[in-house]
C-alpha cells in the first residue's frame, strides 16, 4: 500500500524557518517525482514545489528563493526547507506523488506563521 506521512509542521514567527519531512512507503521511491502542495481551508490545493526522480527542482513563484525541496532516495524521504516565512505561507502542507495510475497524498502537516 502506498503511504505518505508528513511531519515537521508547527508555529513559526514571520522570518523564521521550518523543515517539513515526508516519508514514503509502498513504492520504489527513487523512480518517482515528488511534490509538496499546500491548502488553506476552503480553498484549492496549490502546488508549492516538485522534484524529479533525478533531483531537478521547481517552485511556484510565491516561494522561489525561500523554500528548498530535496530528496533522500536511500531513506525514501522528501523534504521542504522553508525559510523567511511569511503569514501568507500559513496552510496545511501535503506530500504527493503520482504512482500506480493515480495521485497519492499524505495526511498533511499544519504550518502557521504568526507573531
Amino acid at each position: 500500500q502506498v503511504r505518505l506521512v508528513e511531519s515537521g509542521g508547527g508555529l513559526a514567527q514571520p522570518g523564521g524557518s521550518l523543515k517539513l519531512s515526508c516519508t514514503a512507503s509502498g513504492i520504489n521511491f527513487r523512480l518517482y517525482a515528488m511534490k509538496w502542495y499546500r491548502q488553506v481551508s476552503g480553498q484549492e490545493r496549490a502546488l508549492v514545489a516538485s522534484i524529479s526522480s533525478g533531483g531537478q527542482a521547481n517552485y511556484t513563484d510565491a516561494v522561489q528563493g525561500r523554500f528548498t525541496i530535496s530528496r533522500d532516495n536511500v531513506w525514501n524521504k522528501v523534504y521542504l526547507q522553508m525559510n523567511s516565512l511569511e503569514p501568507e505561507d500559513t496552510a496545511r502542507y501535503y506530500c504527493s506523488t503520482f504512482a500506480r495510475g493515480r495521485d497519492f497524498w499524505g495526511q498533511g502537516t499544519q504550518v502557521t506563521v504568526s507573531s
